[in-house]
């Protein structure tokens, strides 16, 4: 998928309402660890991984924005260190002049003040004055996939993230997932208006009826019961 109509269909979409997507069809739930979190609200990121593995210097960084695509999110792995900042102001300015979407870092960031003021989005984290004070050696993998803790990703995949978190969703399924999601969206936005103009969601998801059902059949569970009537919620 281009990186022009991938941004187009999840523009409006949220981390949310992706993760339930991807757990309706099957796609596996890949989240970056818990803590990652963007530089300032509002943020909303999505674009294929340009995938960089640091390991002291930032020539990865520069090797990695050079073969990326206009679009891409370069995903920056540091091992989730705490002692060191890896990205600083100038490769994130090297990365919007680039033409990238965003920087996700598995590790810290320094030059909040400068990052904010550069205004690209970032995913890090947290905060250190400390760069890095080492130099290991280079795998042969470094520009080909990063990892964000539990989970590698590659150029097959992609980012979404947002102020709830970080998602990773293989390229391949991007068009079927951003499908779903938009019909889950689209539900709980009519449950939301539906209920500020008065009527419950007790009400909405029939309730009543639910409990009788389970009565009848302890087996059977809420999720059975909103998708016989379109009016899923959870997955």
């Amino acid at each position: 998928m281009e990186s022009e109509q991938l941004h187009r269909i999840y523009l409006d979409l949220t981390t949310p309402h992706v993760a339930d997507a991807c757990m309706r069809v099957g796609v596996p739930v890949r989240t970056a660890p818990p803590g990652t979190v963007p530089l300032w609200n509002g943020t909303h990121l999505v674009g294929r991984v340009a995938p960089a593995r640091h390991v002291g210097s930032v020539d990865v960084f520069l090797e990695a924005i050079d073969i990326a695509s206009p679009g891409d999110v370069l995903v920056v792995d540091n091992g989730g260190r705490l002692d060191e900042a890896c990205v600083g102001d100038l490769v994130t300015l090297e990365t919007k002049n680039a033409g990238l979407s965003g920087i996700l870092i598995w590790g810290l960031h320094r030059d909040t003040g400068e990052l904010t003021s550069i205004r690209l989005p970032v995913f890090s984290l947290g905060a250190s004055p400390v760069g890095p004070q080492r130099l290991d050696a280079r795998g042969e993998d470094a520009l080909t996939a990063a990892r964000s803790g539990e989970h590698c990703v590659s150029s097959a995949d992609f980012v979404l993230a947002d102020d709830d978190g970080v998602l990773f969703i293989p390229l391949e399924h991007a068009a079927e997932v951003a499908a779903v999601a938009t019909t889950i969206r689209d539900t709980e936005r009519t449950q939301a208006a539906r209920m500020h103009h008065g009527t419950t969601f007790r009400t909405q998801a029939r309730l009543g009826d639910y409990l009788e059902a389970r009565s009848a059949d302890p087996d059977f569970t809420f999720r059975q019961h909103l998708r016989a009537f379109g009016g899923e919620i959870e997955e």
